[in-house]
């Protein structure tokens, strides 16, 4: 096996005040923050979309605003996951998915669906949920990834029911939530929560260099040799895409963090000159 997937890496949102000034350049106009962003950073995780919904113009205007191979990941509604019963999520789901998420055309990249600490791994429950999930939406494919936050989860049995499915299981770098670092679908998904903002960086330089070869090991198609899966039998190894997002509690470092493993990962990508 040659090669890997492309390995993208960017921040939640697009606007945050002490982003101006910081990433932001003094006097550049909040109407462009989303233009400026998407040159500097190869994907952007929209978190908006977990306590609200969008007019289609709203998505037609992101796409239009981000260049070439930039690639949005969007944050499902709580209305679809934070509930007793996830089968009654249904209709929140629909009402999810028919915003205008279609309008990203090919900037759409994975939808993040995340539950609540106190969501307990049913078997049954989630398979059923996971069978919900569409594979296209108008003929776009889609890309799922479940974020879990309560340690029931840690079962080889919840690792099968999402590889049966080809969803991913998102890798959430905290000991807060179970780490479940099982490749599980055709791309990997990474939020990196522990920078810190006394760091210029995010991170000191030894641990953006010991991420980066975990993206890269996940792109060549294998786990990182340092992390330990729950189903040891896996995936043959193909090259895989990956997803990595840095989004820490304080935020400000997060676009230079991101930056930063893109300089590792993606020698090839050089940041378009801004007006």
């Amino acid at each position: 096996m040659a090669g890997q997937g492309k390995i993208r890496c960017g921040i939640g949102g697009w606007t945050f005040e002490p982003w101006r000034g910081v990433f932001y350049p003094k006097g550049l106009k909040h109407a462009d923050e989303l233009a400026y962003a998407s040159r500097r950073l190869t994907a952007i995780e929209i978190n908006g979309t977990y306590y609200s919904t969008f007019k289609p113009d709203s998505w037609a205007r992101w796409r239009a605003a981000t260049p070439e191979g930039f690639k949005f990941a969007v944050k499902a509604s709580r209305f679809c996951t934070n509930r007793k019963v996830l089968s009654e999520g249904k209709s929140s789901m629909d009402i999810f998915l028919g915003q205008g998420l279609t309008e990203l055309g090919d900037r759409l990249g994975p939808i993040l669906w995340q539950f609540a600490p106190t969501k307990i791994f049913d078997h049954d429950e989630f398979a059923a949920w996971l069978d919900l999930l569409p594979r296209e939406l108008d003929g776009l494919p889609l890309r799922h990834v479940v974020e879990v936050r309560n340690a029931s989860f840690a079962d080889p049995k919840f690792v099968g029911l999402c590889r049966d499915r080809n969803v991913a299981i998102c890798n959430a770098e905290t000991e807060k939530y179970p780490f479940i670092p099982d490749v599980t679908a055709d791309f990997v998904y990474l939020r990196l929560i522990s920078a810190s903002d006394e760091i210029p960086t995010g991170y000191e330089a030894a641990d953006l260099d010991l991420w980066a070869e975990r993206f890269r090991a996940y792109a060549a198609g294998g786990v990182p040799g340092d992390f330990r899966p729950l189903d040891r039998t896996g995936p043959p190894e193909e090259p895989r895409d990956v997803y990595a997002f840095v989004i820490h509690e304080g935020k400000v470092r997060a676009p230079a963090a991101a930056m930063e493993f893109i300089r590792r990962v993606d020698p090839d990508f050089t940041p378009e000159p801004w007006p």
